[in-house]
């Protein structure tokens, strides 16, 4: 059903007020284009960041909010989407892993350095 409703909001070309045009541009600064690595959607010439952005164009025109719109962006492309994915615990652990190695690391130097100090 939301590929159904994906597809057609893709092929309306929507005409948006000046506000409108201005949160989906908002809206489209914070979604990553699926093809180019690191540019969202507003700054690609992909035919599919052309698309996403119709897409977006035709939410905003029905009125959705710019978090329902990320919401369904992120249900059928994945978090990866968007430029500011959700907190979760598994990445947490992939970003605090290296402080603690680091931190690890660093107390074994100080403890090592202290051992080999003559007394004296």
């Amino acid at each position: 059903m939301n590929a159904l409703l994906m597809a057609f909001a893709l092929l309306q070309t929507v005409e948006l007020s000046p506000v409108q045009e201005d949160q989906a541009h908002a809206i489209m600064q914070e979604i990553n284009c699926v093809v180019c690595s690191g540019q969202s959607i507003a700054d690609s010439d992909a035919a599919l960041a052309q698309d996403m952005r119709e897409f977006v164009r035709g939410r905003v025109a029905a009125g959705d909010s710019a978090g329902e719109v990320r919401a369904a962006l992120a249900s059928h492309y994945g978090d990866d989407v968007l430029m500011r994915p959700p907190f979760a615990w598994h990445t947490a652990v992939l970003w605090g892993l290296p402080l603690l190695l680091l931190a690890g690391g660093g107390a074994m130097l100080v403890s090592a350095s202290r051992k080999k100090t003559p007394a004296g």
